[in-house]
């Protein structure tokens, strides 16, 4: 049984929370319909793994080298000057100050978060982990924010060598080197990591359990610097979704589970981990609309992610979670049909 036969529920943007209603408004007043489609929450994540079954998330990163340049959001001062009320404190204890890398999701506007640092974020998958030792893998994607969607908002730094460097050692001084899933991993002494799947495919769920695994959620530049030196993916610890036939394919980012149908089934029939979405913003929930929720698990996608593993009762009982309550089942396109029905966690049925 190796961890690409399995599929588990995750949970997208895993940190947020939904933001006040002054906050809200002042959204709605630069872009209609943002602070609808922001209208959800997330439980802490050691509860979202416990109660729910998660075993994916993502966090959103902002580099912040010198500490202090989110601590103070201009989202408040906006409102005010609106007559809006003000937005409690987010950072009583004020650990935004200290220099680090910060989870939120849009600087300034919404950056309610139950992580505020990715040191805390990791350090609470790393106490969870340490408490359940035979967990199917954890995956974390990390997104890593460098833009600026107005130009009213703080504009971030960017994430250059230093910063892609600092993160990977941020991540090795919460988990230590043998409690990562990493390319190297999985490569061996092959050339590429398509070529590794090939001839051994993926680490036993046997050998994997009690794990994490990292991916970098952004395509594109951010992604290039962090292969720059690495065509490979050799010595970085996240894998990276590129094309099929570039040296560091292994798991692949493919978030539209009903265009992309047919290609999720493929890349996962040819052996690579898939992400992809059961929802997107809050108009499944609102409406009940299971389409691309059900697309998506039937995709055979190893991680289905969802902002609603379980109903908000003021939208509906949309929802994403496995029947009678399973955590990681059998893989619907390339899982042994015989082990349907069972929790590949608990080895129950």
């Amino acid at each position: 049984m190796r961890i690409n036969q399995a599929q588990v529920i995750g949970t997208h943007n895993s940190y947020h929370l939904r933001g006040p209603e002054s906050l809200r408004k002042l959204m709605a007043n630069y872009a209609p319909g943002l602070a609808q489609e922001l209208d959800y929450s997330h439980r802490p994540l050691a509860e979202q793994f416990s109660r729910l079954g998660i075993r994916q998330i993502e966090l959103d990163c902002f580099a912040d080298p010198q500490g202090g340049l989110y601590a103070e959001p201009r989202g408040p001062k906006a409102a005010a000057a609106l007559g809006l009320p003000a937005a409690p404190d987010h950072d009583p204890e004020h650990r935004l100050r200290a220099p680090g890398f910060k989870v939120l999701h849009v600087q300034d506007i919404d950056y309610f978060s139950t992580v505020l640092t990715l040191k805390e974020g990791l350090q609470q998958v790393r106490a969870w982990s340490d408490q359940h030792p035979r967990h199917f893998p954890i995956f974390i994607l990390l997104e890593l924010k460098e833009d600026r969607p107005l130009p009213q908002l703080t504009q971030p730094v960017r994430f250059d060598e230093r910063e892609l460097d600092a993160l990977d050692a941020e991540i090795l001084s919460v988990f230590p080197r043998e409690k990562i899933l990493a390319p190297d991993d999985v490569r061996g002494k092959e050339a590429s990591l398509p070529e590794a799947l090939k001839k051994h495919g993926w680490p036993t769920l046997k050998a994997a359990r009690g794990k994490v695994m990292f991916g970098l959620d952004n395509p594109g530049a951010v992604r290039d610097r962090y292969l720059k030196g690495h065509p490979a993916l050799a010595g970085r610890l996240m894998f990276v979704s590129v094309r099929p036939d570039h040296p560091a394919a292994a798991w692949m980012k493919e978030n539209d589970a009903i265009d992309d149908f047919d290609r999720i089934q493929d890349l996962v029939k040819r052996g690579f981990l898939v992400r992809t979405r059961a929802d997107s913003g809050t108009f499944a929930a609102r409406r009940n609309n299971t389409r691309c929720r059900d697309q998506a698990l039937a995709s055979g996608a190893q991680f289905v992610s969802t902002d609603y593993p379980e109903p908000n009762p003021a939208f509906s009982p949309y929802s994403v979670r496995f029947e009678n309550g399973i955590v990681v089942r059998i893989n619907p396109v390339n899982g042994d049909p015989s082990l349907r029905g069972m929790d590949l966690e608990t080895g129950r049925r």
